[in-house]
């Protein structure tokens, strides 16, 4: 439709469902609903201020809210603005991921362009861009104008009622992502990241806030001015100014998930539906795969990253790991601490790392041909200290040197202090930012981009928080972004039972999560009160519950080949799916997920619960009708318990089609894991 005149714009949306306008409190608004007719997203202009407002059927989920932006250099975009036009359109197409947690994405949507402008200039303003999906809204800004913009707040508020429940983790701390999740009324809230998951009050829907696309910008937390008034704000950059854009500038997607069940939200493909298709053209390069490495000793001090009579990378120790990656037939070997810079204090960047030099114990070029001759490649590892600049020097040098010896996957590390990542001006004077602001968003875009050149992909930790990207650049295929399996080693506390079904409907929204899974001395270091808060079976359900293309079996072989039995799942389980369907749970107490193998017959299920005993009954009628299924039963075993009695498993099998279902009793802190192969008729 052409873009007309509000009054014709507005009649014509009525002839047109779902696109009809309706009265609101203030003024008219423009409307415009979800395919299945269930989601509203309302707009307007109340005396000058641009506001919106979303319902789910008869439910309020966001109350009128604010739009707009302020600036550094220029009259603010928040008042004086009337909608002049609108423009609707509609969408159903399907897509393919070249990997991801399930091949076909269908992307079903409704949306509505509302363009709010100067009464007395209009060539300023800007579009409000809303697409509304059966799952939830997506709307974004794009804003025109006469000359550069320094945004120093972007004033979108998200108004929700106020007596809701939320699961947050702090933001604007100097831990970045990785805080324990809290469960407490939305009241209690702060300074909050994203993803952001709310249910409303009486047990109404489910809510989860987050952003998609997040290109050239900062990254936002959400900061409660009063009574579940969230507002968005925007990491600072060194300068005080959130964002230097253009004249002409397009936000990220600001995103609000709706669901009836806490496992709709899950279920949900709007983060990736949101980003553009992907523009590196041909990725098969691009490969999934399970991993092992010189990492979890380090963490539990049998290793040291650094030189010296413990140093793990060294030539004897990497080619064992070789050697058992290639028995047990995982495609790929990570070794941290194999380059200069490692020594003395590298957190506060003493020393200055150096990403082609290694150290003398470590020779990269023979055991990078000793593992392509294994069938196995070397994972790379780029840890930068926060140095951006040092990075961003030697980037192009680190990758040709990895693409010339078959290093296809690289962990990058930003390990620094919030608002600590240091850039070096033309100067030479430093300037210090934020892991979510747009000098950061920008500088991980260009170490994807730089890595696409040479046929790497990269798998970021301490990174910007995942949006969606991967869709773009399918080679960001995977990151870290919140407390993993390294916190068991040493945290104070240790993650507990719960924070696997707390990942799985909070951080989990936003995209594959490289946790390293798969621990199975629990208690690893005796002189610690760290520990591993899960039985032996949970630890198996996470290669199905936390969703990575890349996944890590994180423990040392010895405990693997201690326990070959429960390896074998491991062993077994793929990483890459032809779909994903999150069956049961809530978060902090349950998650039940179920995923088919890419290319396969065989589905795998995974069940973890927090530190409440559940006995729970899983239909399977998301197996093929007419086939029968050998269900291989990884289970927490007869008085398992995570604290007192975490190693009892049972294993065992039994034949099972889509009309069962199973009955698995889970312990405290306990899971379940399942290989369902598919049986010849």
């Amino acid at each position: 439709m052409p873009r007309q005149p509000l009054v014709l714009s507005l009649l014509l949306l009525v002839l047109a469902s779902p696109f009809a306008p309706c009265a609101f409190a203030q003024d008219q608004a423009a409307r415009i609903t979800s395919p299945d007719g269930r989601i509203e997203f309302r707009v307007w202009s109340e005396d000058g201020a641009p506001r919106y407002a979303v319902t789910q059927d008869d439910t309020m989920i966001v109350r009128a809210s604010r739009l707009g932006f302020r600036f550094a250099d220029s009259a603010p975009l928040e008042d004086d603005l009337t909608l002049a036009t609108t423009q609707t359109d509609s969408h159903d197409e399907s897509w393919e991921q070249p990997w991801g947690e399930r091949r076909i994405v269908r992307d079903h949507h409704n949306e509505l362009v509302a363009s709010f402008r100067r009464e007395n200039n209009p060539e300023l303003g800007f579009d409000l861009r809303i697409r509304v999906f059966d799952s939830g809204v997506g709307f974004r800004y794009e804003v025109i104008g006469e000359a550069q913009h320094a945004i120093v707040d972007e004033i979108t508020r998200i108004n929700l009622p106020e007596h809701s429940t939320a699961w947050w983790i702090p933001a604007a701390g100097w831990n970045r992502y990785e805080y324990l999740y809290q469960e407490t009324p939305l009241s209690e809230v702060d300074r909050a990241h994203s993803p952001f998951t709310v249910r409303l009050p009486e047990e109404g829907p489910w809510v989860a806030i987050h952003e998609a696309a997040l290109h050239d910008y900062s990254g936002f937390y959400l900061d409660q001015a009063r009574g579940g008034i969230l507002d968005i704000k925007l990491a600072p950059g060194s300068d005080g100014i959130a964002v230097h854009a253009g004249a002409e500038f397009t936000t990220p997607w600001r995103t609000i998930q709706i669901a009836d069940e806490a496992v709709g939200l899950i279920n949900s493909d709007i983060i990736l539906n949101l980003n553009e298709p992907n523009v590196l053209g041909d990725v098969s390069w691009v490969e999934p795969g399970k991993y092992v490495g010189i990492w979890w000793g380090m963490h539990i001090n049998t290793q040291s990253w650094g030189s010296g009579p413990i140093h793990g990378a060294t030539n004897e120790n990497t080619r064992e790991m070789i050697d058992f990656a290639a028995e047990n037939g995982f495609s790929g070997v990570l070794v941290e601490g194999w380059n200069l810079g490692w020594d003395g204090d590298w957190f506060n960047r003493e020393e200055t790392f150096s990403f082609t030099e290694a150290y003398p114990d470590f020779d990269i070029e023979a055991l990078a041909a000793y593992a392509r001759e294994r069938g196995v490649r070397l994972v790379g590892h780029h840890e930068t200290s926060g140095d951006l600049t040092n990075y961003e020097n030697q980037m192009d040098a680190g990758f040709a040197l990895y693409n010339r010896l078959g290093i296809a996957q690289v962990k990058t590390g930003y390990v620094a202090d919030q608002g600590d990542l240091v850039r070096y001006d033309e100067d030479g004077t430093p300037r210090y930012e934020w892991h979510y602001g747009q000098y950061a968003v920008n500088h991980h875009l260009s170490v994807i981009q730089n890595a696409a050149r040479h046929q790497i992909s990269i798998n970021a930790h301490e990174p910007v928080k995942d949006t969606g990207i991967r869709r773009t650049y399918p080679n960001a295929i995977s990151r870290e972004g919140a407390r993993g399996q390294e916190y068991n080693a040493w945290g104070q506390p240790p993650n507990p039972p719960e924070h696997t079904s707390m990942l799985a409907f909070t951080r989990m929204l936003s995209g594959p999560m490289d946790f390293t899974p798969g621990i199975f001395d629990l208690i690893p270091r005796e002189d610690s009160a760290s520990r591993v808060e899960t039985t032996l079976a949970h630890q198996l359900a996470l290669y199905v519950v936390l969703y990575s293309p890349i996944q890590m079996a994180a423990d040392l072989p010895e405990n693997y080949r201690a326990r070959p039995d429960a390896f074998q799942f491991i062993r077994d389980v793929p990483t890459d799916w032809e779909e994903s369907i999150a069956l049961q749970g809530a978060p902090g107490e349950l998650i039940v997920f179920a995923r088919q193998e890419r290319g396969g017959q065989d589905w795998y299920l995974g069940a973890a619960t927090d530190e409440e005993a559940r006995q729970i009954s899983v239909p399977l009628d998301f197996l093929e009708a007419g086939r029968s299924y050998e269900a291989q039963i990884y289970r927490d075993g007869e008085n398992a318990d995570w604290e007192s009695n975490p190693y009892a498993i049972t294993i065992e099998r039994q034949q099972v089609s889509h009309t069962d279902a199973l009955d698995l009793p889970l312990a405290p802190g306990g899971g379940a894991a399942i290989r369902f192969r598919a049986l010849e008729d």
